[in-house]
């Protein structure tokens, strides 16, 4: 990460995919036209067309250096699922993106590139006043590097967090958790948090929450792969 900022003029900071290639083609080919680094925050696949297709464009992004995606909690279920555990798989969620990888040519290295790629992507990463994450935010990220490897194996310490952020014990009557907003309150003033996880956006652009400490948090899923669209914004240095 030290050497981006020689090689781009900025960052695009992409929402939640869900297997939306195509959107996610015209992201990362207008991102490399203006010379702008990638970072998507997790989920990628799980309700599109073409998760495959996603997942190599992921892939090569961080393989030529020009990007990277964030750990999401269905990119940790997938590594899971394509290592051979036993999970409750949803037929239109992971289940499709199962189906579709399977029905794939490079069907074998594209299972085995998702499990490596997948174990290695950060839960969560900070660049001066930004912090990106997939689900939510807790103060101690700030100054703690994402554990290397949270991506392959069970989710700890912060991780959780990260994945599917600040959660209660009860189920919503759409049969999601419950969750809580309160850890926007504790981001720091002149900081502001990248995430995705839930479509918080009543208008299709992203959502941005201003906290009681003076941070902010940009909420980027708009749902795309789901009925919506997929959002993206562009930071300067």
């Amino acid at each position: 990460m030290r050497d981006i900022r020689g090689r781009f003029e900025g960052i695009r900071v992409v929402g939640d995919v869900h297997g939306d290639a195509d959107a996610f083609h015209a992201a990362v080919d207008g991102a490399a036209a203006e010379r702008l680094f990638v970072i998507q925050l997790g989920d990628l696949t799980d309700g599109g067309s073409d998760g495959p297709g996603v997942l190599r464009r992921a892939i090569s992004l961080r393989v030529e250096g020009r990007g990277l995606f964030m750990l999401g909690n269905h990119d940790h279920k997938l590594r899971r699922a394509l290592e051979g555990a036993s999970l409750r798989i949803e037929a239109s969620g992971l289940g499709r993106t199962l189906e579709q990888i399977g029905a794939a040519g490079d069907a074998e290295s594209l299972r085995r590139r998702a499990v490596e790629e997948i174990g290695r992507a950060p839960a969560w990463l900070r660049i001066d006043q930004r912090l990106f994450v997939h689900g939510g935010f807790h103060p101690r990220m700030l100054h703690a590097p994402a554990p290397p490897d949270a991506g392959a194996r069970k989710p700890e310490g912060l991780v959780p967090r990260a994945l599917f952020g600040q959660v209660t014990s009860r189920m919503r009557d759409d049969g999601f958790p419950e969750r809580l907003h309160d850890w926007v309150d504790r981001i720091p003033q002149g900081f502001t948090v990248y995430c995705g996880h839930e479509v918080r956006s009543t208008d299709g652009r992203p959502y941005m929450q201003l906290g009681a400490g003076g941070g902010a948090a940009v909420f980027m899923d708009t749902g795309a792969g789901k009925g919506g669209h997929l959002s993206w914004v562009d930071l300067p240095w």
